[in-house]
């Protein structure tokens, strides 16, 4: 399966299909809506948190689905433990997204459990970190995909307006397994940026398909001098 859904989303976009707590486009509907809209717009693969949005998801495109299951909002909460995980594999996710970052999980297991309860489960990991060592950590320990998703949302990681392209490269380059840019990417050419120093795809959510936050932006902008 590894190969078949790395060669699917290879120089191309996945869209990330969320809504945060109390916003308006958090439900299920809404959301396999917005990713049939990616879908048609030539997204090669969708990343959607919540078992139930996953199965849905899943149901709806023809396409890899990067499933999750945020937990609380501090410390390790993108799909903390091996439960998690887990019930994101059973949903149909294709591959299972979860923090992989030195901090402990609430559990007690490691991330390599998770990869391991993953894979037997018939799915592929994402390990989301925030730092090169992070990375280089759970590609030894089985994940099958390494993303920049948590750079800038770890105590101690810088966090700049947009993505960590420099920890996108280091990654690339010292890896063998794909290397995702998440986080931050606010337009096609820092995409295409991500691309160029050796993402094998790129996740792009914020951006696409929050309208909350992008109209926020302007509301901010417009308010001041």
């Amino acid at each position: 399966m590894t190969s078949s859904v790395a060669d699917a989303v290879k120089g191309r976009l996945i869209v990330s299909c969320q809504a945060p707590p109390g916003d308006p486009m958090r439900e299920t509907g809404t959301l396999v809506r917005l990713a049939r809209s990616a879908a048609a717009g030539g997204a090669a693969g969708i990343r959607v948190n919540e078992p139930e949005v996953v199965a849905a998801v899943t149901a709806a495109v023809q396409l890899p689905v990067i499933g999750l299951w945020k937990d609380g909002d501090t410390g390790v909460y993108i799909t903390p433990t091996v439960r998690h995980a887990l019930v994101v594999a059973d949903a149909g996710a294709h591959v299972v997204a979860a923090d992989a970052t030195a901090r402990p999980r609430p559990d007690g297991s490691t991330f390599a459990d998770l990869v391991t309860a993953v894979h037997q489960a018939g799915a592929l990991v994402m390990a989301d970190v925030s730092t090169f060592e992070e990375g280089v950590t759970a590609a030894r320990e089985g994940a099958d995909l390494v993303s920049s998703t948590l750079s800038g949302y770890v105590p101690g990681t810088p966090r700049g307006a947009g993505p960590d392209l420099r920890l996108v490269a280091t990654l690339a380059e010292a890896l063998d397994v794909p290397v995702v840019a998440e986080g931050r990417i606010n337009t096609p050419d820092e995409a295409a940026e991500a691309l160029a120093l050796g993402a094998h795809s790129v996740v792009v959510g914020t951006a696409i398909t929050a309208p909350t936050a992008l109209t926020g932006r302007f509301v901010e902008r417009l308010a001041r001098p």
